[in-house]
């Protein structure tokens, strides 16, 4: 059971910077009374937005902040769970969101959303619809069970018997089935893929059985020619290897011409750099009559003598360098022709590798093709073709495991789904109930003195009969009838939840309830009801402070001083 104990608020709505603290668990029946616009339901803003993060009210989160000091809004809410206490603050501006239990701040690594479902799952195990279907009754934003739609008045109904467990499990369920359904799709195409390769390999095999001897035939027709195309090419080899032999006879004398050829060309350089002096020598006597070097006059006799003597020399080097560019060129045509040679020789080493290496492929492939040819002559198939048929088969049976586990997960998966659903496991819970549920509906209605026979189905839909079995539906109803409704509703939610103990807690606020559809004697019945609830805590805010003042035990009024709402 949620024990509520108090709830502090500053710099909300109304409130100034002054704390407004009210104390939830002092006394059984609680008035709040104050002029319009006071402060009266900030209470219930308050605790809904400190619980929840949103007031009770149609009011913005901006708007909750108070417009003249506009910042440091915070609420505070107090209470306990068995033995355990708890203390959640929330504020705006700066925003703040905190839990303690037991003092300790709890674990905020989690982000805002996932702590507030900590709160709501694990702490308070109860939404904002069902707190404001059970604990907090409003005339101006609160929308009645009747006024709900199917789906949210399950909801409510599935909290306050503590089995939306079954909603949450059918969603992880339905999870998993699509997963299992996907995984089978995915195996169903895997087996029937490997199945196919089987039939493949087997007809492969009996094709290699049928046109065994057509096929050794065939291989041994290869080793044949292969063999034949190693002769001819050994034979090319050896030709080639005869002829480079024989190139290399001729041309023994290389390394001898190519020196030759080098002294010569010296020779040649030394005889050409002689007639370049001697022409020198004698061109400077031709145009000299001094000697530039010391001035003295050149003789003429010795003139003549020296050019007679230069140009002599000059004669028998040009004459030698005659005879020396004869030798020359036989032996550049030597050298000319050795290279030629050198280069026949080196284009037949290649073609001697590539030789070489064909027939060592010719070999190793004919070699291969008799490893086949005996291995054919002893089974028809290949030895490799049989292997991967076993593997094969050996697959597709453990595929088959597999498909046939995921199949049998796939039933219980349905089968469990289908006893999560709506008109499962719930609407036999909830059909035990129903009894309850409409008897203590009647119960109220009968001591708000509204006689009637109302009824629930396992789908929330009414069925209300009046005294002499005339049907009407909820609509059909005056606004203070369907108040009466709308209270034994909430009367009969509080008290299956104590039975269940699941949104069970102390606190139950009515918000001017007395002030707009209850005529004067559903006003006194359902005082009366409240005065038999027992370990409860009732506040009534009301304008009719008058009529009510002496039918509680205590009397809280708000005022607004400046602006700001205080407790007077």
């Amino acid at each position: 059971m949620i024990n509520f104990k108090y709830v502090r608020w500053k710099n909300f709505l109304s409130t100034g910077n002054q704390p407004t603290e009210i104390q939830l668990d002092k006394n059984p029946t609680t008035l709040i009374i104050g002029e319009n616009g006071a402060g009266k339901s900030t209470v219930l803003d308050a605790l809904c937005f400190g619980l929840f993060g949103k007031p009770f009210r149609m009011i913005s989160k901006s708007q909750l902040v108070n417009s003249i000091n506009n910042a440091a809004t915070i609420v505070e809410i107090e209470f306990t769970i068995g033995t355990v206490e708890y203390k959640v603050i929330r504020g705006i501006k700066p925003n703040k969101f905190e839990i303690y239990q037991n003092g300790i701040m709890m674990n905020q690594e989690a982000n805002v959303r996932d702590y507030q479902k900590i709160l709501e799952q694990n702490i308070l195990k109860l939404n904002y619809r069902s707190f404001t279907q059970v604990v907090i009754l409003g005339s101006s934003t609160f929308v009645p069970f009747m006024q709900l739609k199917a789906r949210h008045r399950r909801e409510v109904v599935e909290e306050i018997l503590d089995i939306q467990i079954f909603s949450t499990m059918n969603l992880i369920l339905r999870g998993k089935l699509k997963t299992v359904l996907e995984d089978i799709r995915d195996i169903d195409y895997q087996y029937e893929l490997t199945n196919e390769k089987i039939s493949l390999q087997e007809n492969l095999i009996s094709d290699l059985r049928e046109n065994k001897d057509k096929i050794i035939h065939q291989k041994k027709e290869t080793i044949k020619s292969n063999g034949a195309e190693v002769k001819s090419r050994v034979e090319e080899k050896s030709m080639l290897e005869q002829e480079n032999d024989n190139l290399l006879s001729t041309i023994t004398d290389r390394l001898q011409t190519e020196k030759k050829q080098d002294k010569l060309r010296q020779i040649r350089a030394t005889l050409n750099e002689k007639l370049s002096t001697h022409d020198k020598m004698t061109n400077f006597f031709i145009d000299n009559e001094d000697c530039p070097t010391c001035e003295q006059h050149i003789d003429e006799t010795f003139k003549e003598t020296m050019i007679g003597k230069k140009q002599e020399e000059a004669k028998e080097i040009e004459d030698g360098l005659l005879k020396l560019k004869t030798v020359l060129d036989g032996v550049f045509d030597r050298v000319g022709d050795i290279k030629k040679t050198t280069k026949i020789i080196s284009d037949n080493q290649v073609s001697l590798a590539k030789i070489t290496t064909s027939i060592k492929e010719l070999e190793k492939f004919n070699v291969k093709l008799q490893t086949e040819i005996d291995q054919y002559t002893k089974d028809s198939a290949g030895k490799s073709d049989t292997e991967k048929l076993t593997l094969l088969k050996q697959e597709v049976t453990e595929i088959g495991k597999r498909r046939s586990k995921l199949r049998e997960d796939k039933v219980y998966y349905e089968a469990a789904r289908t006893m999560l659903t709506d008109t499962g496991i719930k609407t036999k819970i909830i059909k035990q109930y129903l009894p309850i549920m409409n008897k203590l509906i009647n119960k109220y209605l009968t001591s708000m003195e509204f006689y009637v026979n109302f009824t629930l189905d396992e789908n929330f839909e009414e069925t209300i009969k009046s005294r002499y079995r005339d049907e009407f539906s909820y609509a059909s109803f005056s606004e203070g009838e369907k108040m009466r409704i709308d209270l034994a509703l909430l009367f009969t939610w509080r008290a299956i939840a104590k039975m269940k103990n699941s949104t069970n807690c102390n606190l139950l606020m009515l918000d001017e309830i007395f002030d707009s559809s209850l005529d004067g004697t559903g006003t006194d019945e359902f005082l009366k009801i409240l005065n038999t609830l027992s370990g409860e805590n009732v506040f009534v805010i009301s304008h009719k402070q008058d009529a009510l003042a002496d039918k509680f035990r205590e009397t809280i009024r708000f005022e607004k001083i400046r602006n700001f709402s205080h407790v007077a």
